[in-house]
């Protein structure tokens, strides 16, 4: 028999959207502060739709930073040249090109969600996130997500039948309304313990120092 891990563990629930570069900036940091420290996570994601009214089609993601934020093209490339330096220095690549879209992710919040009973949530969330991100594929795509599914070690046909049926959407408009209902209105929302909120990619000393709090509260 093996011994149990003996290192702490810190439940963390991480509200967010696939298509956030600062919900991957985040997660990134947060990985680094809880390696830093030898701390374990215990980690649940939850839904949030920054564009829920985004078409089928989507958008080109440039266009939609200007209509969204009043952002010229200079400014919108200043914040693309820092996002992909930014997740250089934590071993991401952002692929940012002109062809860039923004696209609907319900579909695969619902993925999401049944992943979660499946126990791979988390490395499904991190397969769309590269498949986005990295791969500039379009994340809105029932083949696409199927992919990412089998990324993180989900049975392809049962992903299939999970958004053909549409049994995870009620779900996921209940979970995202709880959170919502709750003021998060950005992302990422990241929860520590059940107690301490810390909302944006807060760096890895800022997340070191939650964790430390939750830590000397559980001692």
């Amino acid at each position: 028999m093996t011994s149990p891990d003996p290192r702490p563990i810190v439940q963390i629930d991480i509200v967010s959207d696939v298509v956030c570069p600062w919900c991957i900036v985040g997660f990134r940091q947060l990985d680094l502060a809880l390696k830093q420290q030898n701390i374990l996570a215990k980690l649940r994601w939850h839904p949030f739709e920054l564009n829920p009214n985004m078409a089928p089609e989507g958008q080109n993601l440039r266009e939609h930073i200007a209509e969204k934020y009043g952002s010229s093209r200079e400014q919108s490339q200043m914040m693309r040249d820092r996002l992909t330096q930014i997740g250089t220095d934590l071993g991401f690549t952002f692929a940012f090109d002109d062809d860039s879209r923004i696209v609907n992710t319900f579909a695969a919040h619902q993925l999401l969600d049944w992943a979660e009973a499946q126990g791979r949530q988390h490395p499904l969330k991190l397969a769309l996130f590269e498949a986005y991100f990295t791969n500039q594929k379009d994340v809105s795509n029932i083949d696409i997500l199927l992919e990412a599914a089998e990324t993180a070690g989900l049975d392809r046909n049962a992903a299939r039948r999970v958004l053909e049926s549409g049994a995870h959407a009620a779900p996921v408009r209940e979970k995202q309304q709880y959170w919502t209902g709750r003021g998060i209105s950005g992302v990422p929302a990241m929860v520590f313990g059940g107690k301490y909120l810390l909302t944006g990619a807060q760096g890895a000393d800022s997340y070191t120092q939650v964790l430390q709090r939750c830590l000397t509260e559980a001692a």
